[in-house]
Order: structure tokens, then sequence, then C-alpha cells
């Protein structure tokens, strides 16, 4: 297998972009992910994605998927990284799988999702309490369900289940919804979606399957029956692994307008940095311009 020019960790947006690039510039690569799409795969209804006036979440990821079998691009697919480090001039990358060396990495290995922190949480999840609307939205089907967060994730899921579910609750623990205006909009005039914003999970509850959830509101409890609970409170970013490299308050990985990091040879982009916003377009155009100075950076090398 010898060393790689370019070892691409993820395969979300920034990461196939990148890879895309590294094909047509011919570089020796590698392509590490758990799965293809990233946070795309969950997406609903995509109306600002430039060139489709609409599309599904998982429909892009199936043009990503075109894209990427066009340019045979090597994948490692249900692969994880569990450790990038670099020692003199190679850079180390170790998965859950074995263990490769390369001369730079791109990180676009995303972010995952936030967890509540409340009692009952990790007991009921995946038994009535989920993080993905997407995934799991028509499982509940003509239920009361409740949604938790008030971003856009939080927004785009609770459009989502305006069409499958019976009712559904919005708790939000800010004063006021944060998430675009459209969306906003749009789940106002729905009379299926009740908006109980500074409003705060206490509690998960169930038997076997979730129940219900306990919220705290102006110093007042109330228990709201429902079979469902979308949890979108926001994302933790997927960096942990990356040694070395600095990284901000929320662990997102520090990066100049070139993609770089304090270590020369390791590169990010996307969701796991700290650039501002958190955009699909905005993660494909970072995974362009990192595959780009890579490039640039090999060409260099002695």
């Amino acid at each position: 297998m010898g060393i790689f020019d370019l070892i691409i960790i993820g395969a979300g947006p920034a990461g196939i972009t990148a890879a895309v690039y590294a094909a047509r510039k011919k570089m020796k690569f590698l392509v590490i992910s758990k799965d293809i799409g990233g946070q795309t795969a969950w997406s609903g209804d995509i109306e600002n994605y430039t060139g489709y006036q609409f599309i599904t979440g998982p429909e892009l990821v199936s043009k990503f998927e075109e894209h990427m079998k066009k340019y045979n691009i090597p994948l490692r697919e249900n692969e994880t990284a569990v450790e990038v480090s670099k020692k003199d001039v190679t850079i180390y990358v170790k998965t859950d799988k074995g263990e490769y060396e390369t001369k730079t990495v791109i990180v676009a290995s995303g972010k995952r999702s936030r967890e509540l922190g409340v009692p009952g949480e990790r007991e009921y999840k995946n038994k009535g309490l989920t993080y993905c609307a997407t995934c799991d939205g028509p499982l509940f089907s003509n239920k009361d369900v409740a949604v938790i967060g008030g971003g856009n994730s939080a927004l785009d899921a609770t459009i989502q289940l305006m069409s499958i579910a019976n009712k559904v609750y919005l708790v939000n623990i800010a004063p006021d919804i944060t998430g675009d205006p459209v969306m906003k909009e749009k789940i106002e005039r729905d009379n299926k979606v009740i908006i109980m914003n500074s409003s705060q999970v206490i509690t998960v509850q169930g038997q076997k399957m979730v129940t219900g959830i306990r919220v705290k509101k102006n110093g007042q409890e109330k228990i709201l029956s429902v079979q469902g609970i979308f949890v979108e409170v926001g994302l933790i970013p997927n960096s942990d692994f990356v040694k070395g490299v600095d990284k901000n308050e929320r662990g997102e990985i520090k990066v100049n307008s070139y993609n770089r990091t304090n270590v020369p040879g390791i590169f990010a982009a996307g969701d796991a940095t700290d650039v501002p916003e958190k955009q699909i377009i905005i993660a494909a155009g970072e995974g362009a311009k990192a595959t780009l100075e890579v490039f640039k950076y090999l060409s260099r090398l002695k």
C-alpha cells in the first residue's frame, strides 16, 4: 500500500468534494469514513444548495455517491479514524481496522448530535427517542411527538414531522426560535405544531418505550404525553482523535483561510472546523479549497 499523498477522513460534503478534487489532481489518496453523506443524509428538504431549487438530503447523498463512482474514488467505508498524529514528516492515521501512513491529511469528520444529558435519555434511546427525523420520522405516523431545540436542525425536523405526526411539540429552551425565518414561518402556520419557548426538558419518561417528557417553564413543570422524541440541540465536532492541532472552546479544529491547522500537513474542512457557518454548500467549498491547498503543499515538499 505504501505511503499516501493524502488521506481524507470523512465522506460528507467536505470530504467527498475534497476527494473529487484529489482524483482530478491524480493524487495517491484514500477516503476513510464510517458512512457516506454525513449530516446531509439526516436532512429533509434542501432549498439552498446551488443548482437544485429543491432536493432532499438522501437524494443529494445519492448524487454525491454517483460523483464518487465516476472518479472511482478509493473508499474505506464503515471504518472509523481513532487517532491522527505526526512524527517527523510522516502522518499516521490509525483506525478501528488498521493503520496508514500519509504525507497529508484532510480532517472532514463533521459533527455528531449533542445529548440532552437528562435522566431517561440514554435509557430510551432508539425506544422512542432519536436524533434523526429523516431516519426515524416515518415510524411515528399519526403519533404525538416532541422536537427538542430551536435552531435550524430542530425546525427541519419539525417540518418533516408535520406531514407525519398527529401533533408536534417544539420544546425550545431559548426565549425565541433562532432558526431561519422562512422555516419559522412554516411551522407557525401549521396548527399541528405547538411551540414552547423558554422550556427545559427535565426527564424522559417511559415504560418499555417513551411515554412522555417532563418540561419546566416559568418555574412550573408539566408532562407532555408523547410517543416520540427528536433531540435537535446542536452538534459536537468529531475532532478528539486528532492529536496536536489547536482547537477552540467548542472542540472545533482551528484553521486559517487556507484550511491549514497549526500542524504542517494536517488540513481540515467542514463542520469539524471553526469556520463560522455550518452549511452543506460551505462544507463542500471548504473541501475543494483544502485539496487545492494540499496539492500546493505537496508540490513544495522536498
